[in-house]
């Protein structure tokens, strides 16, 4: 099998018989014909459909040599800066596919994180997580598994630790072990396509200490489990998928994130990745996060493509695609769009070795690429609502446009400029309200893979504002204790380095 067809990643998570997934309350029997959920898995099969379309085989396919085979990328563990790159390119060229977010980005993060943390854990003489996880990504590989990346525990009260919290299931612990395997109980939240997989990698969402190794627990179990339950949650304007309609709420293409409960289940030793080894699981965060914030400047660059498209055409249906001011306006989204693109392919470029076969990301500038990201959606979506006007917000439902008596009228209301239809206007109104005013380009940008403030805290460990300090002092003819090294960045080494150097050492 090793790289699927997405017809076969369509069939394999039809048939579920132990899951219970619920959709505004009800229980979902197939997820690929659910009218709720069928958009989530078309945009996920678009990661099926990339390493055979002619334009995106050559990012979305990979070597590996776990198994001597091309693999799909999204389960590829990263072998070079250039590798970490042609993810961000993917990523940007499948949103222009589908304008949603396609949900396999956790997952392929996941695993590379999981790689480098087993690699260090075997370094420090814990030689079994790695041979385990080994294992599995050939399990994966072969198979072209659909992964969902669990990281985010419900957390209760924010200010306890794990330990303290009054609900010992705020975040997922183990509750019971055997030589064969763990029992696990808890929730993680905001799971980002999780409906749509067949695997899910559990990993902690904080650095723990020894009080915490409960909880400091990593794993890989089938999404169809015995004791699973995903609530899938709300999102802006999702009920128009529920009407049948083909404009007002995309039906093709969309996202969704569920809360998944692990009801008291039972997960196999062999698929148990870290249990206990609360020193690691800081490592494990940073080293995810990075990831995880540098992907965000491929897929948002792309579905700010999107965003500025649908502009520039709203633009033309009215007359005003030659204003200056508008001109000035779909600039600045370029700019901005380029930006955080720009910052990704950094972060890329300048990876991290931290360990044989391990390539990571540059750690500031992926912290940059993401802070970037929470800020700039907002300003491109801003830019678009000014350009589309104020019938993003009011325009008549396809409904009405499909309604006899009513569709003379707004054909003849709702056109701009004749060489476009109202709907014309109306498809891309749509597009751009679905796009651009919703969780994929705006929620998710400011609290996918850490808030702002996450960001900030690592820019402060990275920077060493002493050392520039002392640059400064010499310049200004004080007295100066700088010792110039060779890196022209004055920045300090994260603690995944650290921790890398000193396994090295021993």
């Amino acid at each position: 099998m090793t790289v699927r067809r997405p017809e076969e990643y369509i069939e394999a998570i039809r048939h579920r018989s132990k899951v219970e997934i619920y959709v505004m309350g009800k229980e979902v029997e197939d997820v690929t014909t659910n009218p709720f959920l069928k958009p989530s898995v078309m945009a996920f099969k678009a990661t099926y459909d990339a390493p055979w379309d002619e334009d995106t085989k050559e990012l979305a396919r990979a070597w590996s040599p776990f198994i001597n085979e091309e693999v799909n990328r999204f389960n590829h563990i990263h072998r070079s800066p250039e590798d970490l790159a042609a993810k961000v390119k993917l990523l940007r060229k499948i949103s222009h596919k589908v304008g949603a977010c396609f949900q396999r980005c956790v997952g392929f993060d996941a695993l590379n994180t999981l790689y480098i943390t087993t690699n260090l854990m075997a370094q420090k003489g814990k030689t079994d997580y790695k041979d385990r996880f080994v294992e599995y990504v050939k399990y994966v590989q072969k198979r072209d598994l659909a992964l969902a990346g669990a990281m985010t525990d419900a957390k209760g009260a924010r200010n306890l630790k794990p330990h303290e919290q009054p609900n010992k299931d705020a975040y997922v612990r183990v509750t019971d072990v055997s030589k064969d395997g763990i029992y696990v109980s808890g929730a993680k939240a905001n799971i980002t396509g999780v409906a749509a997989t067949e695997e899910i990698v559990v990993m902690p969402t904080r650095a723990m200490g020894p009080e915490d190794k409960d909880y400091a627990i990593s794993f890989s179990i089938p999404t169809d489990t015995e004791g699973i339950k995903i609530i899938i949650g709300r999102q802006l304007n999702d009920a128009r998928r529920f009407e049948g309609g083909e404009i007002d709420g995309l039906p093709y293409y969309y996202n969704h994130e569920g809360l998944i409960v692990f009801d008291n289940v039972f997960v196999p030793m062999e698929r148990v990745f870290m249990l206990g080894d609360w020193e690691f699981s800081g490592n494990l965060v940073e080293i995810f996060s990075s990831y995880h914030r540098q992907g965000y400047g491929g897929c948002k660059a792309g579905l700010a493509d999107v965003i500025i498209g649908s502009a520039s055409n709203l633009a033309k249906q009215i007359g005003v695609e030659k204003a200056p001011h508008v001109q000035d306006k779909l600039n600045e989204a370029v700019f901005l769009t380029e930006t955080m693109y720009s910052a990704g392919i950094a972060a890329s470029l300048n990876a991290v070795q931290v360990c044989p076969g391990c390539w990571w990301v540059n750690p500031m500038h992926a912290n940059v690429t993401k802070h970037l990201v929470a800020r700039f959606p907002y300003e491109i979506s801003k830019i678009t609502t000014d350009i589309a006007g104020g019938a993003l917000g009011t325009a008549p439902s396809e409904w009405d446009l499909k309604n006899p008596k009513l569709r003379k009228y707004i054909e003849k209301f709702f056109q701009g400029m004749t060489d476009y239809t109202a709907e014309d206007r109306l498809r891309m109104i749509r597009l751009l309200e679905n796009t651009s005013i919703g969780v994929a380009f705006l929620i998710e940008s400011v609290h996918g893979a850490g808030s702002p403030a996450a960001q900030r805290i690592m820019f402060n460990r990275l920077y060493n504002f002493s050392y520039s300090e002392e640059v400064a002092k010499r310049l200004a003819g004080m007295r100066s204790s700088v010792k110039f090294s060779e890196k022209a960045e004055p920045w300090r080494e994260t603690d995944t380095e650290k921790t890398a150097k000193s396994t090295k050492k021993e």
